[in-house]
């Protein structure tokens, strides 16, 4: 079984055991992932990245990471076969030759 498999079966375990799929609709899921970004964001703010709590970020990057698997689930996607594809699609958009050593947008190389 795949990584991603294995972690999406127990998430799914563990939200149906709860009877919490009512809750997990596409949009809900998605407001999820959004507020738990801004939770990991506040774990920066006002301090050196070096300051903020490594515990708290593995917790909210785990929130973060749970509902981004349980929305893919959702959608029936491949969690590999997506990033991997975005990857590609990236690699065209900067190509090394263009984009290395800058953090400029694809449409400003």
């Amino acid at each position: 079984m795949k990584e991603s498999e294995e972690i999406i079966e127990a998430l799914l375990k563990f939200r149906n055991e709860r009877d919490w799929e009512q809750f997990h609709n596409p949009k809900d899921l998605a407001l999820a992932i959004s507020i738990e970004s801004s939770e990991l964001l506040e774990l920066f703010l006002w301090k050196k990245a070096e300051d903020a709590n490594t515990d708290k970020i593995k917790e909210e990057l785990a929130d973060i990471f749970s509902f981004a698997f349980l929305l893919a689930e959702k959608y029936g996607f491949d969690v590999k076969e997506i990033v991997l594809d975005k990857i590609k699609t990236n690699g065209e958009k900067y190509p090394v030759d263009k984009a290395k050593g800058t953090a400029k947008k694809y449409t400003e190389l």
